[in-house]
């Protein structure tokens, strides 16, 4: 097969842009994503993205055999041998690609590249969908650019066992290279390509949750007749938070895939790594380096707390490849206007939620708190600086405290416990200091959601940056304080759950004991898991799945995709 196709294919493109560039060269399978959908190529290749989903991981368990490499390539094409080689990697410097081919037939200068799949043969004329037939066009375009003739492929279906042909003809040949080169124009723009509409490509999508295209084409398009978003993304998340406390001389240690936790060196509990979302120790707990390193390789980071639930430490991977979103952010940190934006919604969903949670639950509730906070949070949304808004916020929030006891229940003729006002560092009482750490346990919980999705937490919008202070997890956990942490302090006292004798009362404040620290993260891990239907996209996942959505809207909004940042509010 000559090389004129090829040449045609970049002498007929638009602009006749070269295929060459001074970026890495592209995997032949992110050449097939991008086929498939330019935004799953950008998410993928551009902005390093991945998660694994059922079919993601079947099919790498197909390929499990030819991953694995064997056989070997003579020094020279010359040479009449017969080859038959797996996971054979290669690449061009003309197209600028490379290609881990699965299986290489050769006989001699003939060559033949096997692609596996899983599934079986497709209900369409070439048997293929158009980019496997592009990925298996590309590894063949890198073969003879290796000194090998090429003329066709195959593709291997795992299910079925079978075999289809895939000819490199002239339009194949034109058709990837078109593909390659505004693949490569896409990724050096900079811009990422818009959702696919209603697409049923989406349902299987292991990025679905990533990529939010209903979400995105919702908040874009505000046309009523919009369709509602599908849920895409799973209702909660298998992998929980593992928590360790306790007293002097617990441990966690690495066996096998489990997690053990040892109290003087004898096993009292285990968790398995891959059901472990996180990992929070409290107070000494020590975990040996094999664990850490086992964490960090599965992207599970570990956090180090005090005995009060004070942050200390976070042991993460490396950070997340998505160096696009913090370079958004801190752009966005330097606008003022972007930064006062961002500020508004942060506190004016927060006091909507105060003012929900008391509508709800407070008894006897003067109609003059109602209406003051009503007041504040439609002032808050139009405030005219950072100050300001400061301002409203604290005067928002003393009048939702000076109400908040109306919230519990009585217990006789008084309540199980007095509160009259919000005070901490450190809490004087049994209920500043449930709020207190709840409210700790909240932002460990977005401080990790932001480490995951690629932000500096460290960096906000809000709350201003100062040493230590994670004013990011701050700024995303303002509109979750009321509906998560306070709703979680009622339910504890209004049910009982809570008990005077879980507190231990000093001069220096009031914290919780072991006991009574359990029961609370138990609360709080079962409002975490409590369903709740969106109110702007209007399907049900829970609060945990909530808060990554939330961060990722705050993402598409900082690099420019929805051009408000949706705070969740309850009605």
């Amino acid at each position: 097969m000559n090389e004129n196709p090829l040449q045609a294919a970049s002498e007929t493109l638009e602009g006749n842009h070269p295929i060459v560039s001074n970026n890495e060269p592209i995997p032949a399978r992110m050449i097939n994503e991008f086929a498939y959908c330019p935004r799953l190529f950008y998410l993928e290749y551009v902005q390093r993205e991945w998660s694994e989903s059922a079919d993601t991981l079947d099919g790498s368990f197909v390929h499990r055999r030819v991953d694995k490499e064997s056989g070997k390539l003579p020094e020279k094409t010359e040479e009449k041998a017969e080859i038959h080689a797996r996971s054979v990697w290669l690449g061009s410097e003309n197209l600028n690609v490379s290609a881990k081919i699965d299986v290489l037939e050769a006989d001699g200068k003939i060559a033949t590249p096997i692609d596996y799949k899983r599934g079986k043969p497709k209900d369409v004329d070439e048997g293929v969908y158009e980019p496997e037939r592009v990925q298996l066009c590309l590894q063949g375009l890198i073969l003879r650019e290796n000194g090998f003739e090429c003329d066709k492929g195959f593709i291997y279906f795992a299910e079925s066992q079978q075999k289809v042909k895939v000819e490199f003809t002239p339009e194949l040949i034109l058709r990837t290279v078109e593909l390659l080169m505004k693949a490569r124009r896409i990724a050096e723009s900079g811009e990422i390509p818009p959702p696919l509409i209603d697409s049923p490509k989406c349902v299987g999508c292991s990025l679905a949750g990533i990529c939010l295209p209903d979400e995105i084409n919702l908040l874009r398009h505000t046309d009523e007749d919009a369709d509602s978003p599908r849920r895409l993304m799973p209702l909660r998340d298998d992998a929980l938070p593992v928590y360790v406390q306790g007293a002097y001389g617990l441990s966690v240690g690495l066996k096998g895939d489990c997690l053990e936790i040892r109290e003087k060196g004898k096993t009292v509990s285990e968790a398995k790594i891959f059901e472990t979302s996180q990992m929070s120790l409290f107070g000494n707990v020590q975990i040996s380096a094999q664990a850490i390193r086992e964490l960090a390789s599965r992207e599970v980071p570990v956090v180090h707390l005090s005995y009060g639930g004070w942050l200390s430490a976070v042991t993460a991977p490396p950070p997340h490849k998505n160096i696009e979103l913090r370079r958004a952010q801190f752009a966005s940190a330097n606008d003022s206007e972007k930064c006062l934006k961002l500020a508004r919604s942060f506190v004016s969903g927060k006091i909507y939620n105060q003012r929900t949670l008391l509508r709800r639950n407070a008894k006897e509730l003067p109609n003059d708190s109602l209406v003051f906070l009503r007041e504040m949070r439609r002032k808050s949304a139009s405030a005219k600086n950072l100050q300001e808004l400061l301002g409203m916020e604290g005067a928002a929030a003393r009048e939702y405290f000076s109400k908040f006891a109306l919230m519990f229940k009585q217990n006789g003729e008084q309540p199980a416990f007095d509160f009259t006002t919000r005070n901490r560092r450190p809490p004087k009482d049994p209920i500043n200091a449930l709020l207190s750490f709840l409210y700790s346990m909240l932002m460990k919980e977005m401080l990790v959601t932001l480490i995951g999705i690629g932000f500096d937490p460290y960096l906000g919008f809000y709350h201003q940056p100062r040493y230590g202070r994670p004013a990011l997890a701050l700024d995303l956990m303002e509109e979750f304080r009321p509906i998560v942490a306070d709703s979680v302090v009622i339910g504890l006292i209004n049910t009982g759950e809570i008990r005077k004798q879980d507190f231990i009362t000093r001069l220096t404040g009031c914290a919780l004991t072991d006991s009574g620290r359990k029961r609370v993260i138990e609360a709080f891990e079962r409002r975490l898991n409590t369903t709740i239907t969106h109110p702007v996209f209007g399907y049900t996942v829970s609060y945990r799945r909530i808060f990554e959505i939330q961060a990722r809207l705050l993402a598409r909004f900082l690099t420019g995709e929805i051009s408000e940042y949706p705070s969740f509010i309850t009605r």
